[in-house]
């Protein structure tokens, strides 16, 4: 019986992408979930993965634009005894044609847990992101609690057990990067070239390419979002003395208990997530004459790469410890680096963090992330003297910059807001006690 194979939703306000390429020749053999093309949209890449085993059949050919719910394959579920089969151990394995950054390494044997789950889970029952965690932290899947529909495990039943259970050591020759980067940073030096620089000069000094579609889509809904929402930016600077200290003194050891780094992001993240609470309409979106208000917090990261921006999502960041969300920033940051980002994990962001603090801005207005009400945008930290308690002190300080929805956010709540991550930030302790 065929079996369309369809654009899936790509995230709020995508409605078309590029088929990039495709990863399965026409007529060839492919199991369920086995990513068969790539798509390109204004976010990032993202592969597409088989809803069923069979013969695939192009529908489009390989640079065509497609929208959402367009059908560009079909899967012959009835032809596939008739052509090659896919490998045996990808035919078994949950995790088979997902990489991850352990298998891209050393290319370990698969852990004994995984093997039985192999055996006793189908592998159409597993989505491609739940794959991967499942393989990147060797769990195997019968033992964590299942709640999506018809008892399916999601993403968010992985990371809420992984949340349970204390992280595993770091293995004896691991070893972090020391540098206090407060994000992901997958983006090449500054130096590296680009195909302006590569192209050949015309008599003029003068060099022309083409705008690349995710550059040309990047420019379509920046231009988008200023003509459909009243963005307006507030200011505040934080003191981020205490969270330096924190960091001095607990890094080496929070490192040797959950295997990752501390970082700036996770308090980050965490006071984000705190305030909203307290803040809900720039955890909101507009939706024609409604106002749709979102209970967790699902957490865009925003991150530069050399082909644009990615928004990869970490979601219910209110349920996460910061050891989880400096391990899920991590693995994002394999994924952005290595092109592994999966659709889900692109799509249903609630309110976005951006920093261009890792390339030395002092201080920018971000651009709203649409259908989001609200960005918060970090800086670089730098020494300055400021006055504490009538005396001038040198103290490293952190510039932030509040862009939202003026339709959706009133002024008060957005200086609430920037005032409540400030006061967060500053003390710490008060995200522990959660006061």
């Amino acid at each position: 019986m065929p079996v369309d194979v369809q654009v899936p939703n790509l995230g709020e306000s995508i409605t078309q992408a590029v088929l990039l390429s495709w990863r399965k020749a026409d007529g060839q053999a492919v199991s369920a979930d086995e990513p068969i093309c790539e798509l390109e949209t204004d976010k990032a890449n993202a592969d597409l993965p088989a809803p069923a085993a069979g013969v695939l059949r192009h529908l489009v050919q390989a640079g065509q634009t497609v929208t959402v719910g367009q059908a560009i394959a079909r899967i012959d579920t009835d032809g596939a005894a008739g052509k090659s089969p896919a490998p045996a151990a990808a035919r078994q394995s949950p995790t088979a044609g997902i990489p991850s950054p352990a298998a891209a390494s050393s290319a370990p044997a698969e852990p004994a847990a995984l093997a039985a789950a192999a055996i006793t889970t189908p592998e159409d029952d597993l989505s491609p992101a739940v794959r991967r965690l499942i393989a990147e932290h060797q769990l195997d899947p019968t033992a964590v609690k299942a709640t999506g529909p018809g008892g399916r495990l999601t993403k968010e039943d992985v990371l809420n057990h992984l949340a349970r259970r204390p992280a595993p050591p770091p293995p004896a020759a691991a070893t972090e990067d020391p540098t206090p980067a407060a994000v992901i940073a997958p983006t090449p030096p500054l130096a590296t070239p680009t195909p302006a620089t590569a192209a050949p000069a015309d008599q003029h000094g003068q060099r022309r390419v083409p705008m690349s579609k995710i550059r040309r889509r990047i420019a379509e809904n920046l231009v988008r979002a200023h003509q459909t929402a009243a963005i307006l930016t507030t200011f505040n600077e934080i003191d981020m003395s205490a969270i330096l200290d924190l960091r001095s003194r607990y890094k080496e050891r929070f490192e040797q208990i959950h295997g990752v780094g501390l970082g700036f992001m996770s308090f980050f993240a965490r006071a984000v997530a705190m305030a909203l609470k307290e803040t809900p309409a720039l955890n909101a979106r507009i939706d024609g004459d409604d106002i749709v208000y979102h209970d967790p917090v699902h957490l865009g990261i925003a991150v530069s790469t050399d082909r644009g921006l990615a928004v990869p999502v970490l979601r219910n960041v209110q349920n996460l410890s910061l050891a989880r969300i400096e391990a899920e920033i991590k693995r994002m940051a394999n994924d952005v680096r290595d092109g592994r980002l999966s659709v889900e994990e692109l799509s249903g962001g609630t309110f976005t963090i951006t920093n261009g603090g890792v390339f030395g801005s002092l201080l920018s207005t971000p651009i709203l992330n649409p259908p989001q009400s609200g960005i918060l945008g970090m800086h670089a930290i730098e020494k300055r003297p400021v006055a504490v308690n009538d005396q001038v002190v040198i103290r490293p300080m952190m510039y932030v910059a509040l862009s939202y929805d003026h339709r959706l956010v009133d002024g008060r709540d957005a200086v609430v807001f920037l005032v409540r991550v400030k006061q967060l930030l500053e003390d710490p302790a008060r995200m522990m006690l959660e006061i």
